[in-house]
């Protein structure tokens, strides 16, 4: 029997990562998991490159300040959509310098700014801390404060993994109850859509593809989220009335599944959705463009579809306001 696809280059960076000696993410403390982690970015992603604005931010949080960074392309904007983008990491590591590059990027394909939130990260603080700062800090972007001396008229929500699955948990809660201005897109990222059960990529990639079956498991461990919850599995609550979407799935992921079965639960549930898979790709790979250079056909052709998802939403909604 023949196994997956694999693209030659995804393969060869695999090959690496199975012959490097040493203790695996989940057998170190979560400390020395995020070192591992951060000097992983030199290596596997590119330059984050030059940009007109990179400010650093204080979110006023919960428990305390929330840290954020504005990454934006140009310098000063007229009114328009900002992006709220929340790394990944399995809510234990990862922060916003792991993903300067990712937002980078973002900024100058879709030409808007991108808000980068560096919420509380487990074990240390456990679910629901990481849910109740990404929500903050949409509000409080979506209220136009002074500090980001950028005119928000609507908010587009973003991340990766962990990041993916904040960023539908903020979709949700702001469609519950708005915010000063609308979520108008979605754009998660392999998300983590359904701790409840286990799907049959869990089993299929359990190993030997970067993202394992162990680390998930230290992951959900060290969050202790309450499974059934729809601030941990939004998939299994009610998704009528979510913004527009574009999800993206790697064919080699663990929680592959988990990302498919969202994008179609949002169709069933009426809500616009654009799903791309990145046939022979693993978990992780929007920042190992480095590392696995076949990952930057996979973000642009991404970012392609959400730029259109993003001109029509905010399009739709000048309309309607104008219309009411």
């Amino acid at each position: 029997m023949t196994g997956p696809f694999v693209r030659p280059d995804v393969r060869a960076f695999l090959d690496y990562l199975n012959n490097v000696p040493g203790p695996k993410m989940y057998e170190l403390e979560p400390p020395a998991a995020r070192a591992v982690y951060a000097a992983m970015k030199d290596v596997a992603d590119l330059p984050v490159g030059d940009l007109a604005t990179i400010t650093d931010l204080s979110i006023p949080g919960p428990a305390g300040a929330i840290p954020a960074r504005l990454f934006d392309a140009k310098p000063s904007r007229e009114p328009g959509p900002v992006m709220l983008f929340y790394h990944g990491g399995g809510f234990v590591i990862g922060d916003i310098d792991t993903h300067a590059s990712f937002c980078a990027e973002i900024t100058r394909v879709l030409d808007l700014p991108v808000i980068s939130v560096d919420y509380r990260l487990a074990p240390e603080n456990r679910w629901p801390a990481a849910p109740d700062d990404c929500e903050t800090a949409a509000r409080w972007v979506a209220g136009n404060p002074a500090e980001l001396d950028r005119k928000v008229t609507s908010l587009v929500v973003c991340g990766d993994s962990a990041g993916g699955n904040l960023a539908i948990v903020t979709a949700i809660a702001l469609r519950d109850a708005p915010a000063a201005v609308p979520v108008i897109a979605q754009f998660p990222i392999y998300p983590a859509t359904d701790a409840s059960k286990d799907y049959p990529s869990y089993t299929t990639f359990a190993t030997d593809f970067l993202l394992t079956r162990d680390t998930m498991e230290w992951f959900q461990a060290s969050y202790d989220a309450e499974a059934s919850h729809i601030r941990t599995s939004p998939l299994i609550g009610d998704l009528a009335g979510m913004p527009p979407a574009v999800v993206i799935t790697a064919s080699l992921d663990p929680i592959g599944d988990q990302g498919r079965a969202y994008a179609g639960a949002l169709a069933v549930a009426g809500v616009p959705v654009i799903f791309r898979e990145a046939q022979g790709n693993i978990h992780g790979f929007v920042t190992l463009r480095k590392a696995i250079p076949s990952s930057v056909g996979d973000v642009a052709g991404a970012l392609a579809a959400l730029k259109t998802v993003i001109a029509e939403a905010e399009g739709d909604r000048v309309m309607a306001q104008a219309a009411g």
